[in-house]
């Protein structure tokens, strides 16, 4: 039996993109709760605790976002003229971060105060550019005979705004229980409190969203089992396990932060965005560019995909490997005297 490589190549886009949200999601989520640091030490505090990661989890975006070039031009072609514009904000946000978190370890005092700036500022704009990219996704991209035909702002809608809203919430909550993972003391309590106020504003627009959702196109409505006079309840049924997923989730985040878990917090977040992620898989699969190209439809010729595939068989276990490597070396508790002031 021949391995089907445009699925094969879907999943692995899907898993880094995933993984990106998840590991990148809870770095970006610490540059925003930023402003909120008592002082400069606790500021330090939760820059030594992303220190050793954040350049590596931003990898699983080269993956995604080369994978989606290499294995599937034509969903490539389409997608990037219809979200130029959030997308090349999404990657000056990333570079004045990924400076200013170089540079804050050097400034002086003023000089410091301007890179924490930069650094919060960096990781907002990334985390609402983010989200209006997967607002205009969800909402779906205009095309014509395999061309992109819509607006440059497509995207600017009040639908994409509240996806935006809803990713920033969820990153702070991410941002919030990698704290509790990683500080102790006064932080750590801050890091609880902000985890809280994070879970409610994260739950509420979450289903916000998920209603909105199936307002966006027919096709989501209909994934959903809505047949124009009712919900198909066998449909539902089936899709059951995912709404499941996320109260699960919600329970194991109130859970733990009741009970002042360090690291039980995190997982429900984590489980949260999981059933997220799967909600948004369910609506709008087997489309890569919603909702004209499938992946078959975008996929590249077999023989580059074979060869793609030789590549991926090498690489992505190196990259698996390293990032277990350095999230175990880097276990425990950090404190303001890491080495990343």
């Amino acid at each position: 039996m021949s391995l089907d490589l445009p699925l094969l190549w879907a999943m692995v886009i899907a898993l880094a993109v995933f993984l990106y949200v998840v590991l990148d999601g809870f770095d970006l989520g610490v540059g925003i709760l930023f402003p909120f640091a008592r002082n400069p030490a606790d500021r330090d505090t939760m820059m030594a605790a992303i220190a050793p990661y954040w350049d590596g989890n931003e990898t699983w975006l080269v993956l995604g976002g080369g994978g989606l070039f290499a294995a599937f031009p034509g969903a490539y072609a389409v997608l990037m003229p219809a979200f130029y514009l959030p997308i090349v904000l999404m990657l000056l946000a990333l570079i004045l971060r990924g400076v200013a978190f170089e540079f804050r370890s050097h400034g002086r005092r003023s000089g410091k105060r301007g890179w924490t700036i930069a650094f919060a500022a960096g990781s907002l704009i990334a985390a609402l550019a983010q989200g209006l990219v997967l607002g205009a996704f969800i909402q779906g991209v205009n095309v014509r005979n395999g061309v992109f035909v819509g607006g440059p702002l497509d995207w600017a809608s009040p639908y994409c705004l509240l996806t935006a809203l809803g990713l920033v919430a969820g990153y702070a909550l991410l941002g919030a229980g990698w704290l509790m993972v990683k500080s102790s003391d006064a932080l750590h309590g801050d890091a609880r409190r902000w985890a809280r106020i994070a879970a409610v504003v994260t739950a509420l627009l979450l289903a916000v969203v998920s209603v909105a959702t199936l307002t966006v196109h027919p096709y989501v409505a209909a994934r959903w089992g809505w047949t124009g006079h009712g919900f198909d309840l066998g449909r539902l049924a089936r899709l059951a396990i995912i709404p499941i997923l996320g109260a699960a989730g919600l329970a194991v985040l109130a859970r733990g932060l009741i009970t002042g878990s360090h690291r039980w917090p995190f997982a429900g977040a984590a489980m949260l965005f999981v059933s997220g992620y799967l909600g948004l898989a369910a609506s709008f699969a087997p489309y890569v560019a919603p909702y004209s190209l499938t992946f078959r439809d975008a996929a590249n010729a077999s023989s580059a995909l074979v060869l793609l595939t030789g590549g991926l068989v090498v690489i992505l276990p190196l990259v698996l490997g390293y990032v277990v490597f350095v999230y175990w070396i880097f276990r425990g508790k950090v404190s303001a005297d890491a080495g990343y002031h």
